[in-house]
C-alpha cells in the first residue's frame, strides 16, 4: 500500500512527459535561448545538471538521518506548488518557466534515494528485483494512465492555452494526492541493516571462494571459479553511457512524433503509452522471473536490444516504410528492454553502492541525462534543413552507438 503515494506522482509525471516538450516549443519568445528546439534543450539539459549534486544531497541526507518519508514528502509537496505556480499568468514568460522547472527538479529527485532504500531495507536481498519490478510496474500503469489523461485533453476542442492550464493543475492536484498518500501509509524502516549484510555477505563470498581456489590448486586440482569482483567503475561508465544515449533519444522524440503523425498532438501520447506498455510487461515479467534470471548475463543482452531497435528505427525513417506504425512498435518493444534493463541494474547497484551515497546511482544517471538533454534537440536543430522527420537520423544513429559501447563496456567489466 505504501506505493499508493507514487502511483499518483507517476501519473502526474507521465502527463509531463509529452506536455512539457510540446508546451516549451510553444512559447513564442524562444529566440531568447536560441529557438524552440534549443531552449527545450538548454532548459532540460540545466534542470538535470543542477538535479545532480541534488541527488547527492538527497541521498546523503536521508542515510545521515534515517528518516526517508520525510524527503519523500517533500518532492511531491515541492511538485505540487511549483506546478500550480506555473499555471499561473507571471509564469507565461520562458525564463520564468525555465527557472520554476529547474527549481521544481532540484527538489522533485528528493525522492529517488530514501525509495531506493525503502525497498532494499524492507526486503532482503533475493527479493529485490521482484520488488523493484512490482514497485516499477503498479507506477508505470499510473504513468500510462497520464499519458492517457493528457491524450484525452489534447483531443478535446479547448484552446492551448486553456489546455496548459488545466494540465499543470490537474498534475498539481495529482501531487497533492500523492502527498497524502504517502503521509498516511509510508513508514520508516525500524532497523537499517539490509545493504550493509550484503555488503559484508559479498566480502565472505569472495573469501571463500579464494579459500576454495587455493586449496584446490594447492591439491594439483583445475578450478573455474572466478575472483573477480565487479568493478564499479565499470558498471558507472555503461550506466552514464545508457542514460545519456536514453536522453539523446527521447528528449526530442515528442517532436519527432508530432512530425510522424502530422501535427496531432494527441497521438504522440499514444505513442508513448505504447513504450510504457512495454514497459509494464518487462517490470512484471521480471518480477515473477527474478529468481531463474543471472542478471549480470542478461542486463548486457537488453542494452544490445536497445541498440538494435534505434538501428532499425532509423532504417525505418530512412526507408519511409510505414514510419507510423513500426515506430509505435519499436517504442513498445524499447520500453521492455528498458524496464529488464533497469530493474537489473538499480538492483546491482544498490548491491555495490555503500551506504551513505544512496543518490551515486541517481547522480550517474543525471549525468548522462543532462548531456543528452541538450546534444539531442542541438542536433536535431543542427540538421533542420533536412527533410521532416530525416533531422532525427543524425541523433538516433549517435543514441545506437552510444548504446552499443554501453554493451560493450559492461562485456568488459564481466
Amino acid at each position: 500500500m505504501w506505493r499508493l503515494g507514487f502511483f499518483f506522482h507517476d501519473m502526474a509525471f507521465g502527463m509531463l512527459t509529452v506536455f512539457i516538450p510540446l508546451y516549451v516549443v510553444l512559447f513564442k519568445n524562444t529566440s531568447l535561448l536560441g529557438g524552440p528546439l534549443l531552449a527545450l534543450g538548454v532548459m532540460t539539459s540545466i534542470a538535470i545538471f543542477c538535479s545532480i549534486p541534488a541527488s547527492f544531497l538527497w541521498g546523503y541526507l536521508c542515510d545521515k538521518t534515517r528518516h526517508y518519508k520525510a524527503f519523500i514528502l517533500l518532492s511531491f509537496a515541492s511538485m505540487s506548488a511549483i506546478l500550480f505556480l506555473m499555471a499561473l499568468p507571471f509564469a507565461q514568460n520562458l525564463i520564468v518557466f525555465v527557472f520554476l522547472y529547474i527549481v521544481m527538479q532540484m527538489l522533485h529527485v528528493a525522492h529517488e534515494s530514501p525509495k531506493n532504500v525503502l525497498i532494499t531495507e524492507h526486503y532482503s536481498r533475493k527479493d529485490w528485483e521482484r520488488s523493484f519490478g512490482l514497485y516499477e510496474g503498479i507506477t508505470e500503469i499510473g504513468f500510462i494512465i497520464g499519458l492517457a489523461i493528457g491524450m484525452v485533453l489534447f483531443a478535446s476542442a479547448i484552446t492551448f492555452s486553456n489546455l496548459a492550464t488545466y494540465t499543470l493543475y490537474i498534475c498539481s492536484g495529482l501531487s497533492v494526492v500523492a502527498f497524502a498518500a504517502a503521509l498516511l501509509l509510508i513508514a520508516d524502516p525500524l532497523i537499517i541493516f539490509e545493504r550493509r549484510l550484503v555488503t559484508i555477505e559479498r566480502k565472505v563470498d569472495l573469501t571463500c571462494r579464494g579459500v576454495q581456489a587455493s586449496t584446490r590448486l594447492m591439491d594439483g586440482l583445475p578450478w573455474k571459479g572466478n575472483l573477480k569482483e565487479d568493478s564499479f567503475r565499470g558498471f558507472a561508465f555503461a550506466i552514464v553511457l545508457f542514460a545519456l544515449a536514453t536522453s539523446l533519444f527521447f528528449t526530442p522524440l515528442p517532436l519527432y512524433l508530432k512530425s510522424v503523425f502530422g501535427g496531432q498532438e494527441q497521438y504522440v501520447y499514444l505513442a508513448y503509452i505504447l513504450n510504457s506498455i512495454g514497459a509494464t510487461t518487462g517490470y512484471f515479467l521480471i518480477r515473477s522471473r527474478a529468481s531463474s534470471i543471472n542478471i549480470r548475463k542478461q542486463m548486457p543482452r537488453f542494452i544490445l536490444l536497445r541498440s538494435l531497435l534505434v538501428f532499425i528505427l532509423i532504417g525505418v525513417i530512412a526507408l519511409a516504410i510505414a514510419p507510423t506504425i513500426l515506430t509505435c512498435g519499436l517504442l513498445l518493444c524499447l520500453g521492455f528492454a528498458y524496464a529488464m534493463y533497469y530493474i537489473m541494474m538499480l538492483s546491482l547497484s544498490m548491491e555495490i553502492i555503500p551506504q551513505g551515497k544512496a543518490g551515486l546511482f541517481d547522480g550517474m544517471v543525471g549525468l548522462g541525462a543532462a548531456i543528452g538533454a541538450f546534444l539531442g534537440p542541438f542536433l536535431a536543430n543542427s540538421f533542420t534543413y533536412l527533410p521532416t522527420g530525416f533531422s532525427y537520423l543524425p541523433t538516433f544513429l549517435i543514441t545506437a552507438v552510444i548504446f552499443l559501447t554501453a554493451f560493450i563496456a559492461l562485456k568488459l567489466v564481466h
